[in-house]
Parts: structure tokens; C-alpha cells; sequence
């Protein structure tokens, strides 16, 4: 398999005849729900045989595959770089990397639930069920998981309780603040947690408390510590999602203490998404670098094995005003190169940041920036976790369409199974 770059005057048939597949083969592992296809566009291509074109080299063979340039010599039995056009190069199977993988996923219909866990179990270890909201006396919100917890069991995937401290008005510093402070409510809450993952049958919990203050660092820490506590003795899983840090200098991340948290759960899901977002100016989602250096950040404080590397199914559309954001949207991937089609603007790609990205006008003549994340981009992030041997990957989340995300990950990785 290989990441094909749709060029100007490329069709869905002349890039099936150069390859020697099929169309259908390409459709189906692209989610492709028409022929039409824009410059820029990134396909995956289902085949271990590369057929050499015009231009190509062993060196854009093995960034387009992901391949080594070693391995394609010797696998080829290549005694020099020189390439024939037309001649045919076997891309080996990559080694597959053991990892955790933990996706969230929201309660939907009953149908709908079954169809997504049963697409995306192969690739997960965990399910983080979203989500039970703290309310202020330490008591939690009611949500209907029980179709969820049951198919994850069923397809040998780790249900996990997500519990935020999101309220009708946004993540809530305040309400952590409050619980976290008064020592009978943190207590009722570590109870009230114990009870619904017990009495449920999820196999441990996810804390995803947003915009903790820097007063309530160590308090964080310690509740995290006291939970898993609670859990850890019956053989329940105690992890935390956390915002991606690059230094210790960033104000609005100082309730953080990555060294406090690693040792407190069993593993951390790292949001390495979101540098730039609906109330930001418009950016890459997750540019490779600060990905990078949020990794190396993270290395300093706690074990590889604790780290699974959050990454995103989406990207954002900007509307601009005079060269300001007037309003902005999340869209998934599939949506982002849908509009591209739509509006037959060619989709361009950062090396700097590893992200796609476009700009086009809609049928008001307004300016839109869309950046977002697309296979290019999650074949680096999924080589940042095998080369620097994290836990694993997971993403937010599985209602947001990215067909080839399920692909490139079962390209990269073997999801271990815990039940």
C-alpha cells in the first residue's frame, strides 16, 4: 500500500490503469462516494507492487509508502538507484507494532453504535464511552452506555467511563476547583466513579478535566492518585486525557504536572491536537512539530509505556472578514475533501507541518481557510509512535468520518487486547 497525491488531470480510472488495480479497490478503501476527485487529494492505493512512473525515484517511492529505501533495494534485489519506467518494485509488509490504542466514541443509536464498534475494534484496545459529567455535590450525570459497554465486551475492547467536568457553558476551572478543594466532595466523587464502573461493567475510566488551574496542579494530581487507588486493587484501568504541553512556560497549562499524573494512572491519553481551533486564527490542527515536541516533553516526566498519542479525525473550516475570523466550524475529513471537491479548489499540503490545507469562496463570496488532517499527516504521527515505542494511538473521535485512518492504523500497528 501507498499514499497516491491526486495530480491535475488525474481520473479515478487513468490512476486504477497506472497502478494496475482496480477502481473499486480504491473506492472502498478510500470511502470514496463519487468518481470526481480534486488535485491534492490523498488516496490510498491497495497493492504491494509499485509500477514505476515518469519523475519517480526510490527516494519519493519510500515517502509515499513509508517503505525504507533500504528495504526496497533489497527486497528488489535493486544493485543501484537507477528505476526503469514501467518496471514493477514488491513493497514488503511493515513490521507491525503492539500497541494500546484508545478511541472515544459517543452513544448514538443502536445501530449506529454496533456498526462503528464493529468497524473500529480491530484497531482498539480501549473505548473511552463519553461522557459522565461531574456535577457539583460529586454526584454524575446520567448517559445511556449500556448498548456501548456490551458490544465493546463482545469485540474484546476495554470500556472505559470518560468523566469530564464539561457544564452546559464549557469545560468548567471552577467546578474542578470546587470538588477538587473540599475534601468530602472529592471523596463522594472517587466513590461515585467506583460505583458507576463497577455496577456497569466498564473495565476502569477516563478523567478529561479541561482547563484545571495552576492553583489545583497538585490537588489534580493527588485525586488522580486516590482514584487509582480505589481502582487499581480490583484490577480497574485509571487513566487521564490531558492537553498536549511542549515546556513547563505555558501559563494556561501549568495545572498540569505531566511527572504528578504519569505516576498517578496506568496510562495518558496526550490531546496532541487543537494548536489551532474555532476561536484561534486559522493553522495546522496538529502540526507535526509541536506534536514532536510535545512527545520529547512528555518523555522528560513520564514512561513511553504510558503515553498513548491522541490525534484528530477532524480539521477546521474558517470563515474570514477582512482578513479576520469572523466564525469557524469543525468538520471531519471526509467533509473537508468534500467541500474541496464542491468548490474544485486543489487541496495544498505543508511539509513544515505535516497538514493539508485550502482556501476557497463560498456562494456569498466569502473567504474560507480550511486546515485538517488527512492520510499524509496520520502516517506521520502513527510513525511518531512506533519510532519513539509509545503505548499507542487513539483518536477523537469515531463519529467524525476518516475512512482511511482504520487502514493506515492496521498498516502500522497490531492492537493488543486486554479482555
Amino acid at each position: 500500500m501507498f499514499i497516491y497525491v491526486v495530480k491535475i488531470g488525474d481520473s479515478l480510472f487513468s490512476i486504477a490503469t497506472k497502478y494496475q488495480v482496480s477502481m473499486d479497490s480504491i473506492r472502498t478503501i478510500n470511502g470514496l462516494k463519487t468518481d470526481r476527485l480534486v488535485p491534492g487529494q490523498d488516496l490510498l492505493i491497495p497493492t504491494d507492487m509499485y509500477i514505476v512512473q515518469p519523475g519517480d525515484s526510490l527516494y519519493s517511492i519510500s515517502r509515499m509508502s513509508f517503505i525504507p529505501i533500504e528495504t526496497i533495494r533489497l527486497y528488489n534485489g535493486l544493485q543501484s538507484d537507477v528505476l526503469m519506467i514501467g518496471m514493477g518494485l514488491y513493497l514488503p509488509p511493515r513490521p507491525k507494532y503492539e500497541s494500546e490504542n484508545l478511541s472515544y466514541i459517543t452513544p448514538s443509536t443502536p445501530e449506529r453504535n454496533q456498526m462503528i464498534v464493529q468497524e473500529f475494534s480491530p484497531i482498539n484496545t480501549y473505548f473511552g464511552i463519553f461522557e459522565h459529567h461531574v456535577l457539583e455535590d460529586g454526584s454524575l450525570s446520567p448517559l445511556d452506555d449500556r448498548q456501548l459497554i456490551r458490544l465493546s465486551r463482545e469485540n474484546h475492547v476495554a470500556p472505559l467511563a470518560v468523566i469530564t467536568n464539561l457544564t452546559p457553558t464549557g469545560f468548567s476551572p471552577q467546578l474542578t476547583s470546587r470538588v477538587l478543594n473540599t475534601p468530602e466532595i472529592r471523596e463522594r466523587l472517587i466513590n461515585n466513579i467506583y460505583n458507576l464502573v463497577k455496577s456497569k461493567n466498564y473495565a476502569g475510566v477516563n478523567i478529561d478535566f479541561e482547563q484545571v488551574r495552576e492553583g489545583d496542579r497538585d490537588l489534580y494530581s493527588g485525586f488522580l492518585r486516590s482514584l487509582s487507588e480505589r481502582l487499581r486493587p480490583e484490577g480497574y484501568y485509571t487513566s487521564a486525557a490531558v492537553p498536549a504541553k511542549t515546556s513547563d512556560a505555558i501559563p494556561w497549562l501549568k495545572g498540569y504536572d505531566y511527572g504528578g499524573i504519569g505516576a498517578a494512572v496506568d496510562f495518558v491519553f496526550i490531546m496532541a491536537y487543537d494548536w489551532h481551533e474555532a476561536s484561534s486564527p486559522p493553522g495546522p490542527v496538529a502540526p507535526i512539530n509541536e506534536v514532536r515536541q510535545t512527545i520529547d516533553y512528555a518523555l522528560n516526566h513520564m514512561r513511553r509505556t504510558k503515553i498513548i498519542l491522541g490525534v484528530p479525525r477532524y480539521g477546521y473550516d474558517w470563515t474570514m472578514s477582512n482578513g479576520t475570523v469572523d466564525s469557524a466550524r469543525a468538520i471531519s475529513v471526509s467533509s473537508a475533501v468534500e467541500t474541496a471537491m464542491k468548490y474544485q479548489v486543489p487541496i495544498q499540503y505543508s511539509t513544515e507541518y505535516q497538514q493539508p490545507f485550502y482556501h476557497y469562496r463560498d456562494e456569498m463570496g466569502k473567504r474560507h481557510i480550511v486546515w485538517f488532517e488527512d492520510s499524509r499527516a496520520r502516517a506521520q504521527k502513527l510513525m511518531l509512535v512506533v519510532n519513539y515505542q509509545l503505548r499507542g494511538i487513539g483518536a477523537w473521535q469515531l463519529g467524525l468520518h476518516f475512512p482511511q485512518s482504520a487502514v493506515l492504523v492496521k498498516e502500522f500497528t497490531i492492537s493488543k487486547k486486554i479482555i
